[in-house]
C-alpha cells in the first residue's frame, strides 16, 4: 500500500512539472511606469507654461525698464548741470545740490584726472 500511494504522488508531481508555469503579472510594473511617465509629462508641460508666462512678463516690463533708464539719464544730466551752476556760485543751485546730498542723491563731485602712480614704491632711507 505504501508503494501505491508513493506512485500516485510521483504521477501527480509529473503532471504539475509538465504543466506550464504561470508567469507573474507585469501589471504593477506597467502601472508604475505609466504613472511616472504621466507625472513627468505633467511637470514638463507645467514648467514650459510657467517659462512662457515669465517670458511674457519680462517682455511687458521691458518698456518700463527703458523708460526708467531714460529718466535716470535725464536726472543725471540735470544734476550734473545743476552741480556746474553750483560750482560757479549760483545760490539756488547750491541749495538744490545740498538738498539732494541730504537725501543721498548728490553728485559724486567733479572728476579729476588720475594722478600718476609710480610703478615701484620708493624706498625710504633708514635712520
Amino acid at each position: 500500500m505504501y508503494n501505491e500511494n508513493n506512485t500516485d504522488t510521483t504521477a501527480n508531481e509529473e503532471e504539475f512539472a509538465s504543466a506550464p508555469v504561470a508567469t507573474q503579472s507585469n501589471l504593477p510594473l506597467i502601472i508604475t511606469l505609466v504613472a511616472l511617465i504621466t507625472y513627468f509629462g505633467f511637470q514638463t508641460v507645467s514648467l514650459l507654461a510657467e517659462r512662457n508666462n515669465l517670458g511674457l512678463i519680462k517682455n511687458s516690463q521691458e518698456t518700463a525698464l527703458q523708460e526708467a533708464q531714460k529718466t535716470q539719464a535725464q536726472f543725471r544730466t540735470i544734476v550734473t548741470k545743476t552741480g556746474e551752476l553750483a560750482d560757479k556760485g549760483h545760490g539756488g543751485a547750491k541749495m538744490v545740490i545740498g538738498g539732494l546730498q541730504r537725501q543721498g542723491m548728490g553728485m559724486a563731485g567733479p572728476t579729476k584726472a588720475p594722478e600718476t602712480i609710480p610703478d615701484k614704491a620708493e624706498a625710504k632711507p633708514a635712520k
